[in-house]
């Protein structure tokens, strides 16, 4: 069968996983019985290398046995692009596999999807490995992996170590201050290093130390450090920090750092354009949402935006799910491929004839092999419960949500890691600004949930849970844009379709869409907001003192608040539509002052008569009317007015005669008969 240009490989699992060719069809070209098999992966293995000899893209609906397709497609030697989409655990082997056609067609659909292939980074590691560690133990580590890596054993001076036997290795004791870098590139910076002496006898001894030293190596394995050398360790390629008194995880952690040498590519998983970033303006900072969402610490501020480090970023995604302009984007899958990939699983399932979608959104490093132990060993997922699968969970948006609910989602399910509790902060706050916008309009509440789950059961208690909320009619628009356009889509069509449609909903703290409140009597129109505005929100009148504010394009950063010289602007979160939203509305308006002179509009009527009250009679360079009527003029106006001054402020005067020698000769008494000019 085909999805588009894609030809598809669907099996029964030896007739275990049962397959609706009815429903298949109404997605797929050629869902006919002799287009299904029944074992493809062993009896019937000679059609899979079939395929593969035709070449173009081929889609396998078995993700169990990847690694054995893989192998044959690499024998076969043809050209061919090989996807695979697991329908069996996540459809067929259910207590309602037999009613789960609708979703594996979903699902099949779904993986036909084009996927956009991320940058890639090299990083090369030649295997120099830093053992950090109290005791001896440490010289058996390094032996074990010296034929593979390159290690030196850094001891803490906390206890007193034996000599070792031989030494293949250098030895060194010191204190860790800080560390830095990627795999292939740590900088360690140590107080007190000292060498081991080669003279120790019942005691390791060291040389006098050194104040502070660098060690440069491309792998750590840290068994002594009281915290972690950084932020999230576990994220940090090349950096292993097992339990030290563990020693089956010393050995697994030693193992995978073998592995780390030579030369590997990393995917540049965030795309970042400073000229719409609204983290900082003339030095005053705004927005600074993407770093307080770094669990790995790869971003920081530099000028006027920030700096986002490739080689540390671990790619969780939360930066671009946080951030309120775009201006860092996830590579792949980017805001616009999610929401396509929504879209496809949602109306394909519709398209079908499944019914009352539900969406549980998952990470499959931690899902993936709790939904394999649901559908083994207990009831799997229910019909109605379309999996959706992602790298990391941190990907999740309020423009994703959102989206999920207009496709005509039921009911939505965002099950994060129990260990991600922390770093899935983003995710939090996009599911309680869903929650607000979903009991606003009165859809209803609870149909939206975030789930911290690591038991089987109590997740599957959840899953089946019966719903009774009414559907959510289908958007049938085409998810197009940036991830603003795509949510502003999406709650517009949650808005024209709800139960109790609003004009204004009000947003948790630190929503990234809202207004502006002002106290207009203290504003004095200088327009320092409007400069500062990083996104056009704040706009002025080149005509006259103005300023007006455009909320749709608001992204709640604070700049605004912050430059103020007056104090008087402050954030209001909130969602707001029609002409409330997209139309300009002045904020505060003023006349013009006219210059005295020449009648030439300049400043602001009330704050130039603030300065004249202020300054008049008061100050000794304005105590005359005509010093006073200064203040009532325009910049050339007042330039020329200084100069026709009966005071003449800027004349230098009559220059001096310069005095020449004969001039001071001729000063000189004459006497004696001396000739001046010969003396």
């Amino acid at each position: 069968m085909r999805i588009g240009s894609r030809r598809c490989l669907v099996c029964r699992c030896q007739g275990t996983n049962p397959l609706d060719l009815r429903a298949l069809g109404r997605v797929a070209e050629g869902a006919e019985p002799e287009a299904v098999y029944d074992h493809l992966c062993r009896t019937q293995i000679e059609s899979f290398r079939r395929a593969v000899a035709e070449g173009g893209e081929l889609i396998v609906a078995c993700e169990q046995e990847a690694p054995l397709f893989r192998e044959v497609a690499e024998e076969a030697g043809g050209d061919v692009a090989l996807r695979f989409v697991d329908l069996r655990d996540r459809g067929g082997w259910s207590r309602e596999g037999a009613q789960a056609g609708a979703k594996m067609a979903a699902l099949l659909a779904e993986a036909a999807v084009d996927s956009e292939p991320a940058p890639s980074l090299e990083l090369t590691s030649q295997g120099r490995l830093l053992i950090y560690a109290h005791d001896e133990s440490a010289f058996e580590l390094a032996e074990q992996v010296r034929g593979r890596l390159a290690p030196t054993v850094l001891l803490s001076g906390r206890e007193e170590v034996l000599p070792a036997r031989s030494y293949g290795f250098p030895v060194f004791r010191g204190r860790i201050l800080r560390a830095e870098g990627h795999l292939g590139a740590f900088a360690v910076e140590v107080e007190d290093l000292a060498a081991a002496e080669v003279s120790s006898r019942e005691v390791l001894r060291f040389s006098a130390p050194a104040s502070r030293q660098t060690l440069e190596c491309d792998l750590i394995l840290d068994l002594a450090s009281e915290a972690p050398l950084f932020p999230a360790p576990d994220k940090r390629d090349g950096y292993a920090r097992p339990e030290a008194r563990n020693p089956a995880a010393v050995l697994r952690a030693l193992l995978r750092l073998t592995d780390l040498v030579g030369e590997f590519e990393k995917p540049r998983y965030v795309r970042y354009d400073p000229a719409i970033c609204a983290h900082k303006r003339s030095g005053i900072v705004g927005c600074t949402r993407c770093l307080d969402h770094c669990a790995t610490g790869a971003i920081r501020s530099v000028a006027e935006a920030v700096e986002v480090d490739p080689y540390v970023c671990a790619g969780c995604g939360s930066c671009s799910a946080v951030c309120p302009t775009g201006a860092a984007t996830y590579h792949s899958p980017s805001p616009a491929k999610l929401v396509e990939r929504l879209s496809v699983l949602l109306s394909t399932y519709a398209e079908a004839g499944g019914e009352r979608p539900e969406l549980l959104i998952y990470e499959d490093r931690h899902g993936g092999p709790i939904l394999t132990m649901l559908a083994r060993l207990g009831d799997g997922l229910p019909a109605r419960m379309l999996p959706f699968r992602l790298e990391d969970i941190g990907l999740v948006g309020f423009e994703t949500l959102a989206s999920a609910f207009a496709f005509g989602a039921l009911r939505v399910l965002v099950w994060v890691p129990p260990r991600k509790r922390e770093e899935a902060r983003s995710v939090a706050g996009a599911v309680d600004m869903m929650r607000a916008v979903l009991e606003g309009f009165g859809w209803g509440a609870g149909r939206i949930e975030l789930l911290l789950e690591e038991d089987p059961e109590r997740l599957g208690e959840l899953l089946w849970r019966d719903t009774s909320w009414p559907p959510i009619p289908r958007a049938s628009y085409v998810p197009l844009g940036d991830k603003r356009q795509l949510l502003r889509l999406a709650l517009e069509h949650l808005r024209e379709t709800a139960p109790e449609p609003k004009e204004v909903l009000p947003l948790p703290e630190g929503a990234p869409f809202g207004t502006i409140r002002v106290r207009v009597d203290g504003c004095t129109l200088c327009l320092s907001c409007v400069g500062a505005c990083p996104v056009g929100a704040l706009v002025d009148n080149p005509d006259r003192p103005m300023v007006r504010f455009l909320e749709e394009a608001c992204v709640q950063c604070g700049l605004c608040a912050a430059t103020c010289p007056e104090k008087v602007i402050t954030l209001e979160p909130r969602l707001a539509f029609g002409a409330l939203a997209r139309e300009l509305r002045t904020i505060k308006e003023e006349e013009p002052f006219h210059c005295v002179r020449c009648g030439k509009p300049f400043g602001v009527k009330s704050s130039i008569e603030r300065i004249v009250a202020r300054l008049a009679g008061s100050h000794w360079m304005f105590q005359s009317e005509r010093q006073i009527a200064l203040l009532r003029m325009c910049d050339d106006c007042r330039i020329k007015a200084q100069f026709e001054d009966e005071q003449r402020p800027f004349q230098l005067g009559t220059p001096r005669k310069p005095r020449t020698t004969a001039d001071y000769l001729s000063d000189r008494p004459r006497g004696n008969g001396e000739d001046p000019e010969r003396s």
